[in-house]
């Protein structure tokens, strides 16, 4: 199943009086994708009503904790190559990768890096300096 896209005439879009209901934009025209039937509708509204209740946010900040392991994991442990040929060299790869990531976390936790001042910008030295 695939969304219905609707395009309206850039023209007829542009002309329209009530443009600023319906869409920001300042040169293209207003676009819709819609769902194929009502059923699929109406479970997307549910969904996106339940993302405001803190049970779904409690899950889902779970959920984001995982992420920023896992995105640091692949982008500083290189996670998605693999040096290895075989499921389970591959697997070994994966868990010294990420028990070496989890030491790389504790050693930052632990230790208290010196943070120096960052010195003002150049726009905050004029501004400061004129008042």
């Amino acid at each position: 199943m695939t969304n219905i896209q609707i395009r309206f005439d850039q023209a007829a879009c542009l002309a329209c009086p009530d443009r600023p209901l319906c869409t920001d934009s300042e040169t293209r025209p207003l676009s819709l994708a819609l769902l194929p039937t009502r059923e699929l509708h109406e479970i997307q509204q549910a969904n996106r009503l339940d993302r405001r209740t803190r049970q779904w946010q409690e899950r889902y900040a779970i959920r984001a904790g995982i992420e920023a392991t896992l995105s640091q994991n692949v982008r500083a442990c290189g996670l998605r190559r693999s040096r290895y040929q075989g499921l389970e060299k591959t697997h070994v790869q994966h868990i010294l990768t990420v028990l070496a990531c989890n030491l790389t976390r504790i050693a930052d936790w632990i230790t208290t890096p010196a943070h120096t001042p960052r010195p003002p910008s150049h726009f905050h030295a004029l501004c400061t300096a004129t008042g």
